[in-house]
Parts: structure tokens; sequence; C-alpha cells
């Protein structure tokens, strides 16, 4: 562990107290080992103003919700000093009423709720006050005999806390031991299996202090703890891995009620700790520190065999848990499992978004690495269950949920949408991405593999109408995300204008390969995981052209009436398996690559009317855009067509000819 601190950053802060906390906070979040998404917290005490122009001292500390990765200025909560440390001498308080009682004592109502450890960073007698959940140090403390070892590694230096809940209960008990401590002799506190608090009257000592401690840690667990085996080479995932992994995540969907993104880890130490003899009995005995509870649950699973046994016998010993340690007025959350090891595969983690699942991940793969140091060291020793419900059933944990509000539509779904790099895909993509859906996009066009940058929205360059590219591609879907839910078949093109005799044998073939058989590949390559999907739909992307041809267009007309039809008989096929097929057909849809602004000025002269107008040459004089396609296609993969297979619908405006 390294300081990262530097001057001239440092000096840009211009001696601003709160700009130089966000500076070092965010030297803290900078290093996941030290904080994993949204852990730790920090502090700085300094004066400011009230209403009436008067001097205060006020508490600036993290604010609830912020990361200390990406901190700035309003991320700070000024509380009055005062109340918090006068808080601190009673001998109880409700953790809600704590969090009431710190929002009215702070400044500027505002801003963020105080960190819950605001108390304790209130009765620690320096300025600046730094806390993480330094992997290093939790390692040390979640053996066997901990407590010795953290004596071993810091002697006197550090006074030692045992394990108490986060909050109220931790500032108290913090306030008794610290009646008679002389802190001038401390470089910090050390939680039993919870953290690290270090403090100094200027950023820099306790910014440095953490990472004295947490790298006297580092060298301790170097120079005892036995490094694990050399991470094993990934294996290729075969399809008969993809379906297994695709029925674990549909099981755990259903045990939690709404679709999961599964997210796999293949790396050499996923594997390596797969293949471990006891790994059963390690992924059970709890997390690394109790505040991962809410992300992982109270211990992984082992997927066997029959993945929905697994998932079953999990759900019934997490409501066995709930029994024992419920109180009254707890309602049991879902008994789902939020990360599984795949012997000889791996370790997946499921959430609701990709973004949540990656979060597990990253909770998962410091875990790991935390439970093969200490089980050299006489044996992973976490907290017990009882510490652990207490956290997942906390009641601002609870209050959290009660606000998390409703989830997206599509949350939690899997989508592949073809054509996705421009037009119509792309619009589709990004509005099922936004509605909570894991996309992965495919087109020809190479750009596609960069062009979308947010979690969950992936592209993939790939010619459809190569089997095994779309094979490829599906298979990379599933193992992105877990499994496929939703299929929208948009890719084609609108073949030069031709009258039959004079058709050429290319422009035919290349049409019915585009716009017709890259459409029964698609289809051919993800049935067996949408059989295996949450609620599973398919919107193929047709044309008007199907029910009204026109002259000179024989080639895209007789391909895209062809797709139809092919959908239709999916839809007799694959109603069995619960999933829906249906068909949009849209019209002078402009805002494409095909209709460039040249183009469309031709047509409209062609017309004789202005661009504006020739774009609403329709019944309904409005212009049909990729987004109100867009709109369309997830109407139909969602709730308003659940009852609906082998439809076909319009959006073109109105076109007599249809009608």
């Amino acid at each position: 562990m390294q300081s990262l601190w530097n001057d001239r950053d440092a000096a840009t802060c211009r001696n601003d107290s709160l700009a130089l906390r966000a500076y070092t906070s965010r030297l803290l979040g900078q290093e996941p080992s030290l904080v994993l998404h949204g852990g730790g917290n920090t502090s700085v005490k300094a004066q400011l103003p009230n209403l009436f122009g008067e001097l205060e001292q006020v508490l600036l500390v993290k604010g609830s919700g912020w990361d200390l990765a990406t901190i700035t200025e309003s991320g700070f909560a000024p509380v009055r000093l005062e109340v918090l440390q006068r808080m601190a001498e009673l001998p109880r308080l409700r953790d809600t009423d704590m969090v009431k009682a710190q929002r009215a004592a702070m400044l500027d109502p505002g801003a963020p709720t105080p960190s819950v450890e605001a108390i304790l960073h209130a009765i620690i007698p320096f300025a600046w006050v730094d806390h993480t959940h330094a992997d290093a140090v939790v390692t040390v403390t979640n053996t066997a005999d901990g407590e010795r070892r953290v004596r071993e590694i810091y002697g006197d230096r550090v006074l030692i806390v045992p394990y108490v809940m986060p909050g109220f209960i931790l500032a108290r008990a913090v306030y008794e031991m610290t009646r008679q401590t002389d802190w001038r002799a401390l470089d910090g506190l050390i939680l039993l299996n919870h953290g690290v608090f270090t403090f100094g009257e200027d950023a820099r000592t306790s910014y440095e202090l953490m990472i004295k401690l947490v790298g006297q840690a580092e060298d301790y667990l170097a120079a005892n703890a036995k490094r694990p085996n050399s991470p094993a080479k990934p294996v290729a995932l075969k399809p008969d891995t993809l379906a297994h992994l695709a029925r674990l995540r549909k099981a755990v969907s259903t045990a939690r009620g709404s679709a999961m993104v599964a997210r796999l880890d293949q790396g050499g130490e996923a594997l390596q700790f797969a293949a471990l003899p006891a790994v059963a009995d390690l992924a059970s005995r709890g997390p690394l520190t109790p505040d991962h509870v809410i992300r992982t649950k109270p211990h992984g699973m082992v997927a066997g065999q029959d993945p929905a046994i697994s998932v079953k016998e999990y759900g019934e010993c997490y409501e066995q848990y709930f029994a024992r340690h419920r109180t009254t007025g707890l309602s049991a959350l879902d008994p789902a499992p939020r990360w599984a090891v795949l012997p000889g595969t791996g370790t997946v983690t499921f959430g609701a978004s990709a973004a949540d699942a990656d979060i597990a991940a990253d909770i998962v793969r410091h875990t790991r690495r935390a439970i093969q140091a200490a089980e050299t060291l006489g044996g992973w020793k976490p907290l017990g269950e009882a510490e652990l419900f207490e956290v997942e059933y906390w009641e601002l944990e609870q209050a959290k949920l009660k606000k998390s509000g409703a989830p997206k539509p599509f949350q939690g779904k899997v989508a592949v949408v073809s054509g996705a790099a421009s037009g119509i895909g792309k619009a589709v993509a990004e509005a099922l991405h936004a509605a909570g859906a894991a996309v992965l996009g495919l087109d020809i066009n190479p750009a596609i593999e960069t062009q979308f940058t947010k979690a969950g929205l992936a592209g993939r360059a790939c010619d459809v109408t190569d089997r095994a590219a779309v094979t490829g591609a599906i298979e990379k879907a599933v193992g992105l995300y877990g499994g496929l839910d939703l299929l929208v078949s948009n890719a084609g093109f609108f073949t030069p204008s031709a009258d039959l005799e004079d058709l050429d044998e290319a422009t035919w073939q290349q049409s019915l390969a585009l716009n017709l058989s890259s459409h029964r590949y698609l289809l051919q390559a993800a049935t067996p995981y949408l059989k295996l999907g949450v609620e599973p739909a398919v919107v193929i992307v047709g044309s008007k052209n199907v029910p009204a041809p026109g002259p000179g267009a024989g080639a895209y007309s007789v391909a895209k009436a062809g797709l139809t039809q092919l959908a239709r008989v999916a839809a007799l096929e694959l109603a069995g398996d619960g999933i829906r097929v249906n068909v949009m057909h849209p019209h002078a849809v402009f805002d494409t690559g095909a209709w460039t602004p040249e183009v469309l000025a031709q047509r409209a002269r062609s017309y004789g009317v202005s661009v504006e107008e020739y774009k609403a040459k329709n019944l309904l004089k409005a212009e049909v855009t990729s987004a109100d396609v867009a709109a369309l296609a997830l109407a139909m993969l969602g709730a308003p067509f659940a009852k609906t297979t082998g439809a076909q619908v319009p959006i073109d405006g109105g076109n007599d000819r249809v009608i």
C-alpha cells in the first residue's frame, strides 16, 4: 500500500478544508482494497457561518450514498459538532432517530444525509478522520485468533474495538472505551471484522496513517499467509455450460420474483477458488465485512447439476435463517442467492442490473482472496449469522428498500438487438437499456464494439448472414449476462430498385441472405436460451412492403414477406414454451443512415413538397422516428403485448394502401 499524496494536487485545494477533504477521500476511494462500492467514510471538523453569520463548529462528513472514489465537496454533510458529541452521551438511541437528529442538526438541510458513523467521527478529537474497510486488516481479523494477530502487528499503537453494530451502538462503544484514553498515543482504531479508523490534525497525517496501518497488515499477510496455487487458465464456454448458466439464472430469477442479470467470472482466481475441495464450506461461512451482506446475502451457494434444486435448497436455508433471527414486524427479503460457485467453471454473481451484478462480483473477488489468505492463518472465521442478520435487516437498510421505488419495466432482462449500430436498432437497444435491460447489440459495422459505454449495454461486430458468427454472438450474450429473454431481429437493408425482369441474381440472393435467412439463423441460435428465459419475447422488424409492396422492390418485398411468414410459424411453434413472437412493419423512418439529407431533399422535390412535408406524408401527417419504432418494440416485448403472439402491427403514420 503506497501513499498517493501529491503536493501539487493538494496545493490546488488552496487551504480549503472541504476541497482537501474531498481530495484525500478520493485518494482512498481509488484503491478498491480499501473501500468497495460506497464503503468507508471520511470527515473534517471546521467552522462555518450559519444563517446569522455566526461561526459554528461543524463536522463535514461523507454523505450516505456517496462513493469515496468519486466524491466531491457537495458529497459532504455539515452537521453541528456539539449536537453529535452530545448524542454520544445518550445511553441508547434508535438508529432511525439518530438519522433524524443528525439531519435536524445540519447547517444545510439540502445536503446529503450524514454517514451513520458521523457520531463516531465527531467524538474522535482530531480535525481529520478517515475510515476504510481495508481488505488486509479485515482478513487478519476474520481469523480464529484475529485480535491476537492485530496486537502482534500494531502493538499498543491502535485501540482494538470488538465488533458491534455500526451506527450509534458503535459510536457509544468507542465513547465508553476512550473516556480515559490518550488519543495522541494512538495511530488508529481497529474495528474487528469491520475496518480501520485513522485521524490527525492535518489531512496528510490522517491519510498516510491509514496507508501505514494497512501496509503493515499487508506485510503481515505476505509474510505469514501462503499464496494460493498459480491461477488456472479459463476454459472455453461450451453450449452445455452456457445452458447450465442460463438455467441457474432462471432459477435465481424465479426465487427473486424478478429477472436477474448473471455475471460469470471465469478468471484464473475464480477457477482456482471453485476447485478448492472445501469450497462449499468456505463459500457458506460469511462475507468479508458485514456491510457486504446487503449485496451478497449471508453466504454464497454451490450450484449442483440441477440449478433449480440448488436454488430451492438455498432458499429453504435462507428461510430457516430468517426464522431463527426474526423479530416482530420484520418481513423476509427474497431468498435468492446473490453469488454462486460453479464447480469447474468459476463464480457467478446476480443483480437486478449488470452494474449491480458487477458490484457483487467485485465484492466476491475480494472475499475469495481474503478467504484463502485467512485459511492459511488458522482458518476463515467471519462474523456469525446473528450479526449478519442484524445488518441485513437493519432498520436503516429496510428504510432504503422502501424508498427504492418501482423497478424499471425491463429490469434484469437480457436482450439481443441486431442492426444496432444505427437507426431503429440503435434506438431499440438504447431504449431497452434505459428501461432496465442488459443489452448486447449486433452489427456488421465494427464501430459497434466501442459505440456503447454504459454498464449493461455492449456491442459485438457480427455479420448476421454468417451462421457461425450469429451462434457465437448469442453465446456471447449468454456468457455476458447469464441468459436471454428478449430478441429484436432488426438487421436488414433496402435493395436497389429494379423491376423483376431486370433484377440481377446477386441482388436477389443478397436480399434473401440478410432480410430473411439471417433472421432464421438468429432465431434458431436464440431459441434454446429463450426457452430458459424470463417472460421471453421476440420482435421481428418487417416492412410496410409486406402488406403493400411496391413496383421495383421485388427482392426486398419478397424477403420481408418470407420473414413475416417465418415469424408467424415461429409464433405457432414457440408458444408452448411461453415465447411470444410478434412483427412490426415500420415505414418511412427517416432518421436512419439510409436517408441522407441529399436523398431526402431529392425525394421531396420529386413529390413537389418540402422535406418536412415529405417526412409526414401519411394519413396522420406525423413523422415516424426511430424512437417511435423503439417505443412500439418495447411495448411488444413487454406487458402491453403479454398475451399477444403472431401479431403484425404497422408503424407508419397511417398508410392508405396498408389500411
